[in-house]
């Protein structure tokens, strides 16, 4: 399953693997929602709501396309957090991991908080 991430500035795609959470998200889309940023990551909500896979992770590699079951939102980190340790990608706390972006995930520096995001089957 891919999927294409679109953003006034930008865009990106990922791959997901086969999942719980990942074969929720691909039921739904494609689904439009406002960025949110925190550090270096970005999130935003989406209409799917899951409980916390046995893999859940918190820290994760720069690119990793995660659930926040939390907040029913996608995070996508690209670099440390506010409460990373040193430059590791550390999220709000664990999530289900989808996937990974492809190419560099430094294209989500274009994102601003606020702006229009739309997911979509690529």
């Amino acid at each position: 399953m891919r999927i294409r991430i679109l953003w006034p500035a930008g865009q990106a795609t990922a791959t997901l693997r086969e999942t719980p959470t990942a074969d929720a998200l691909w039921g739904v889309l494609p689904i439009e929602s406002a960025a949110g940023t925190w550090g270096d990551e970005v999130y935003f909500e989406t209409p799917v709501s899951v409980e916390r896979e046995d893999d859940a992770q918190q820290v994760v590699e720069p690119g990793t396309v995660a659930f926040w079951t939390d907040g029913d939102s996608l995070a996508l980190p690209f670099g440390p957090t506010p409460i990373s340790r040193g430059d590791e990608c550390r999220l709000a706390s664990p999530c289900n991991i989808l996937g990974t972006l492809d190419g560099d995930a430094q294209v989500l520096r274009t994102v601003r908080s606020g702006d229009p995001v739309r997911v979509e089957r690529a």
